[in-house]
C-alpha cells in the first residue's frame, strides 16, 4: 500500500482568509490542499457551511474592486455552470456575499489548489509532519497548516429571526448598515457592551432611529462608551427588554419587533426595517481541542506582531478565527496572504 502523501500546507477554513491564503499558496508552487467544510445539517444549522458568513449575506457594498453594475456576463464566464446554479439570480447592482465567495473559490482553483469538502475534526500538532483528521475519517499528513475557520455571529436562535435573515435581520453593522432598506429608517441593535454602542452608533449615520435594546438596566460597556450611547440624539435604549419575535413580511422583510419585559411590565412593539445583533461571536476553534493557545475569548492567539504566527511553529492563522476586533471581509483576505507569505517563507527555511 503506497504511503500517503505528506502535503506542503494544508488550509482549513474557505472564507475570504482561507481561499486568499489559498491563492497565494497555490502562486507560489506550494499546492495547497483546502479543507472547505462539510455540507451537512449541522453546519448549516451553526452557520459554517462552506464559504463562510460572506455566504450568508446578500449585498456587499465595502469590498474594493466591485462598484455597483451589472456583472452577470463576468460571472458566466467566470464560474462554471454547476457553481452557478447554487446562487440566486444575479441583481445587477454591483456583487453579492455569495457571488464574491464563488469567484474568491474558482480563483484559487484555477492556480492548482486542491479542495475537499469535509471538515477538520481533529488536529495533531505535536508531530512533525502535522496530523489532521477529517470528517470522512481519512487523515492527512502536512509539514505547514493554515487555520482559517472564522468566528461565526451569536444570534438569539428564534424561527423568526432564521426567517428574515439577509432580509432586515443582520449581524454586522458595518457590512449592512448603509443599505437602502435602512436608510433614514428607524433600527434596533440588540446588546449592551461595547460592540453593541459601536453598532449603534455607527447606525446613526444612516438610520432615522436606533433602539438599543438591553435585557438589564444599565449597559454593560465601558462608561465612555455608555455615555456616548446615552447623549447620542439618535439612540433610545429600551431597558429590561428582549426580543419575543422579529415581525415582518415576505415582501418588505422586517417591519418591527416584540420585546417582551425582563421586569414584568408588558409587552412592547416597535417599528424597525432592521434588527442587528450585536451579542458576540465564537470563534470555530473547538476543533483544536487545545493543540494552540488562545485568547480569553477563544481565539486563536497570535504570537508575533504583524505575523500569522501561532503558539506552534509552522501553523499559522488568518481571518476571523484570530480577530475578534476587525471581523470584515477585506480584512480577513489581508490576513490570508500574511498566512501564505508566512507559510512559504517558514517551508523554505526549514529547506534550507
Amino acid at each position: 500500500m503506497a504511503e500517503k502523501q505528506v502535503e506542503k500546507v494544508i488550509i482549513i477554513g474557505s472564507g475570504p482568509a482561507g481561499w486568499t491564503a489559498a491563492i497565494y499558496a497555490a502562486r507560489a508552487a506550494l499546492n495547497p490542499l483546502l479543507f472547505e467544510g462539510a455540507i451537512n445539517e449541522e453546519n448549516a444549522r451553526n452557520g459554517t457551511l462552506p464559504l463562510g458568513q460572506l455566504a450568508l449575506t446578500t449585498e456587499v457594498e465595502n469590498f474594493p474592486g466591485f462598484p455597483p453594475g451589472d456583472l452577470s456576463g463576468y460571472l458566466e464566464t467566470a464560474l462554471p455552470e454547476e457553481r452557478r446554479a447554487y446562487l440566486p439570480p444575479h441583481n445587477k447592482h454591483g456583487i453579492t456575499g455569495p457571488e464574491l465567495m464563488e469567484l474568491m473559490r474558482q480563483q484559487a482553483i484555477h492556480f492548482g489548489t486542491r479542495v475537499i469538502t469535509e471538515d477538520i475534526v481533529e488536529v495533531d500538532f505535536s508531530v512533525r509532519p502535522f496530523r489532521l483528521k477529517a470528517s470522512n475519517g481519512e487523515t492527512y499528513e502536512s509539514r505547514a497548516v493554515i487555520v482559517a475557520t472564522g468566528a461565526r455571529a451569536n444570534y438569539l436562535g428564534l424561527p423568526s429571526e432564521e426567517r428574515f435573515k439577509n432580509k432586515g435581520v443582520s449581524a454586522c453593522a458595518v457590512c449592512d448598515g448603509a443599505l437602502p432598506r435602512f436608510r433614514n429608517r428607524p433600527v434596533a441593535v440588540i446588546g449592551g457592551g461595547d460592540s453593541a454602542v459601536e453598532e449603534a452608533t455607527y447606525l446613526a449615520h444612516w438610520a432615522s432611529k436606533v433602539y438599543l435594546v438591553h435585557r438589564r438596566d444599565q449597559l454593560r460597556a465601558s462608561k465612555i462608551m455608555a455615555q456616548r450611547a446615552l447623549s447620542h440624539p439618535k439612540i433610545e435604549i429600551l431597558w429590561n427588554r428582549v426580543v419575543d419575535e422579529v415581525l415582518g413580511d415576505d415582501e418588505n422583510g422586517v417591519t418591527g419587533l416584540r420585546l417582551k419585559s425582563t421586569v414584568g411590565e408588558p409587552d412592547l412593539t416597535i417599528e424597525v426595517s432592521g434588527m442587528f445583533l450585536a451579542i458576540g461571536h465564537t470563534p470555530n476553534t473547538a476543533f483544536l481541542k487545545g493543540q494552540l493557545e488562545l485568547t480569553d475569548k477563544g481565539y486563536i492567539k497570535l504570537t508575533t506582531p504583524f505575523r500569522t504566527y501561532t503558539s506552534v511553529e509552522g501553523v499559522f492563522a488568518a481571518g476571523d478565527v484570530a480577530d475578534d476586533y476587525y471581523r470584515q471581509a477585506v480584512t480577513a483576505a489581508a490576513s490570508g496572504c500574511m498566512a501564505a507569505l508566512d507559510a512559504e517563507r517558514w517551508l523554505a527555511a526549514q529547506e534550507s
